[in-house]
């Protein structure tokens, strides 16, 4: 398929994560890792009859090693949107093209270019105006903002990591062994939090199946092959559509009020994502 197409896919699909999550009536991490284990029984069932499971020891390091990030990313986001409001939560940890770009430029010594920037902050522009200049003016640091700095690191560090596996695997052997590994380490902070795993009603169960299937499996797997076919920095900033996305869906499903705010903010953030994708030489005939 089209990788651009399929990062759109892949974005419309997490973006029912939240919605999943709040009809869930159960943990954040609880929720995340049903949401990773689900999704990984259902692709092993293909993974295993494909033979898609074999990889070189330093190929295995590396997709465990992003099953573990990526797990990390959903624990402390989740982490933080229980201390801090989440329309702060969901811009603080939208701050990953901006890691992203910093990264690639860093360890990879690759420049993003002038529309990159330009475009990160008018995204950037677009969620601050989504959340409310009232709620960024008062922001004060506390452990759920430095959680939600953290998770923003991390989301940046599973995209900038996994870009190279994805360029020499496929992405059904990655996510076989990620998703593993993001699952037993999810599974082991719910045992020493003390969750509940087993007593939930016929809701929260259909709900952790929606997380695992759609927003995982179909999500990621549409996602990670456009990871492995486009510009890291172009995925990290398309990424911050989730966030529109959502807040469309959750007024649609649980009826919630969009604003006017949000409704321009979310043209600003679209507005961002475009120029990010124009090719250099289209800016001279602007």
């Amino acid at each position: 398929m089209n990788p651009k197409l399929c990062l759109v896919i892949g974005i419309i699909c997490i973006s029912f994560s939240p919605i999943f999550v709040k009809l869930a009536d159960a943990s954040p991490i609880v929720s995340g890792f049903y949401r990773m284990s689900m999704a990984w029984v259902a692709l092993a069932i293909y993974a295993i009859a494909k033979g898609e499971i074999k990889l070189q020891r330093k190929d295995l390091l590396m997709a465990l090693l992003g099953g573990i990030i990526f797990a990390s990313d959903i624990a402390v986001w989740n982490m933080s949107l229980m201390l801090i409001s989440a329309t702060v939560s969901t811009l603080i940890a939208n701050l990953a093209p901006l890691w992203v770009g910093l990264m690639s430029y860093l360890f990879l010594r690759k420049k993003s270019g002038a529309l990159f920037w330009i475009g990160t902050f008018i995204a950037i522009t677009g969620m601050v105006v989504l959340v409310g200049l009232n709620n960024v003016a008062h922001l004060q640091i506390n452990l759920g903002l430095v959680l939600a700095l953290i998770a923003s690191f991390l989301y940046a560090l599973y995209i900038i990591t996994t870009k190279g596996i994805l360029q020499r695997i496929s992405t059904f052997r990655f996510m076989f062994w990620s998703m593993l590994a993001s699952s037993l380490f999810l599974l082991t902070i719910c045992m020493i939090r003390g969750d509940n795993l087993w007593h939930y009603s016929t809701i929260s169960w259909l709900n952790f199946a929606g997380m695992g299937i759609l927003c995982q499996l179909v999500g990621w797997i549409t996602i990670n092959y456009a990871i492995m076919k486009l510009d890291a920095t172009k995925v990290s900033v398309s990424l911050l559509m989730q966030t529109v996305i959502a807040g469309f869906l959750a007024a649609l499903m649980l009826n919630e009020k969009l604003e006017a705010k949000e409704l321009i903010g979310s043209a600003i953030v679209l507005v961002g994502i475009a120029v990010t994708f124009l090719k250099p030489r289209k800016l001279n005939n602007l």
